[in-house]
């Protein structure tokens, strides 16, 4: 424990020579700082103090990194409301149950068709279905798309994922670690998440005038300590009780932003969600080792990585649809929450406990390298996607068309 300041001082200016790098380049920066994490770490060279290892401080550079999860999702929260979440409520209901049942269904035939055994065919089904909260997050942020109209069922797609995970996991550990599962404490788990979800946005929304009152604070020092304490707080204990820390955040965030110290908030979390989110990204590569991809995982992987390009298109078309958006805020939720990680490496880590087959790590490594990589970039460029392929299957002059004929029944259904 020497040197562990100097350590994290390493990864810190690893992280930024990285950034400065994407910025030459004209780049997303969540790729660099992932690659930069994954050529350092365990396999990595030790010269004089400079130990690119960081054996002292991975376990510090891991908290950073969730901190930095709680930020950026917290900081989405605020750029958002409760309002408008609550008024799409139906409709994020249906996309989410879009989304999660072809992603899921396509996972299942992936594994099948790998040959995989029945146990391995679910790991590989969860590994691929829930997509990753920080990097929607990050993305979101970078590319100024919180006010879009889809970014309501897309926050809502990220809260209806973690129910599914909630309910998910419990089922999997039953039949994986121990042999069973038991229906009525998946069901359980399942209401809980749910209820803790829709309670904490209706008291919190309950709580706003007193709320405004509370964070009435003239010192900046005790405001941010309250501010973080409310975060944190709330964010543990969601862990708690089955459900992410991640969304905890993001429900604070939520309900914060209707009181009136909501820039005030965004002033004083800016600084923190840049920093911790940067070392996310680096600590996520730090758990992929280089030298364990290749091979059969490759393939098994871009066999995924296909899939889930597909699945996800197609499930953010049908949950925009259900919801009235256009075709193209439709095609940008299959694009924006393409991008897999932490909960990814959480369902091939619960293999690996369960003594399943040993390519599940290598294989859910490098599919969500892939897709960490590759989703920022397709967020980016959407517009362009969306042109290439509107070109194909005329989506916009089918949703004219659809449009005109709405408005052409309106007045005549008013008359009667």
């Amino acid at each position: 424990m020497n040197h562990i300041v100097f350590e994290i001082g390493l990864a810190i200016a690893l992280v930024a020579l990285s950034g400065l790098l994407a910025a030459k380049f004209r780049f997303s920066v969540i790729p660099f700082y992932i690659l930069v994490g994954m050529a350092v770490g365990p396999h990595a060279f030790h010269i004089w103090h400079l130990d690119f290892r960081f054996i002292e401080s991975a376990a510090l550079i891991e908290f950073m990194g969730r901190i930095g999860v709680l930020f950026l999702l917290f900081y989405l929260g605020l750029e958002f409301s409760v309002g408008r979440l609550v008024k799409a409520g139906k409709s994020i209901a249906a996309g989410g149950t879009i989304y999660i049942l072809i992603n899921f269904s396509l996972g299942l035939l992936l594994g099948w068709g790998l040959g995989f055994p029945l146990e391995e065919v679910l790991v590989v089904a969860g590994i691929t279905t829930i997509s990753s909260s920080a990097i929607v997050a990050k993305v979101l942020v970078d590319l100024k798309r919180t006010a879009n109209p889809e970014t309501e069922m897309i926050l809502g797609i990220i809260m209806f994922e973690d129910v599914f995970l909630a309910v998910y996991i419990s089922t999997l550990s039953g039949l994986v670690l121990s042999g069973s599962s038991s229906l009525g404490g998946v069901l359980l788990s399942a209401l809980i998440a749910l209820v803790y979800m829709v309670g904490l946005l209706v008291v919190g929304r309950k709580l706003v005038p007193l709320l405004n009152k509370a964070l009435n604070i003239r010192s900046g020092e005790l405001f941010a300590l309250v501010i973080f304490a409310i975060l944190f707080l709330v964010a543990g204990f969601s862990e708690t009780i089955h459900v992410a820390e991640a969304i905890g955040a993001l429900l604070v965030g939520l309900v914060l932003a209707e009181t009136e110290h909501v820039k005030r908030i965004e002033k004083l979390i800016i600084p923190f969600r840049d920093f911790f989110g940067a070392i996310f990204f680096f600590s996520f590569g730090l758990t992929i080792d280089p030298l364990s991809l290749g091979g059969e995982a490759l393939w098994y992987s871009l066999a995924a990585v296909a899939v889930t390009l597909l699945g996800n298109f197609a499930a953010g078309l049908l949950a925009g649809r259900s919801a009235g958006l256009s075709p193209r805020a439709s095609s940008n939720i299959g694009l924006t929450i393409v991008s897999r990680g932490e909960f990814s490496i959480i369902m091939a880590n619960l293999g690996k406990a369960g003594g399943l087959l040993a390519i599940l790590q290598p294989f859910a490594a490098m599919y969500v390298l892939i897709l960490a990589i590759l989703g920022p970039l397709l967020t980016k460029e959407s517009k362009v996607i969306y042109k290439a392929l509107d070109k194909l299957f005329k989506w916009e002059s089918r949703h004219i068309k659809r449009k005109a004929q709405t408005q052409k029944r309106t007045p005549a259904s008013e008359e009667r």
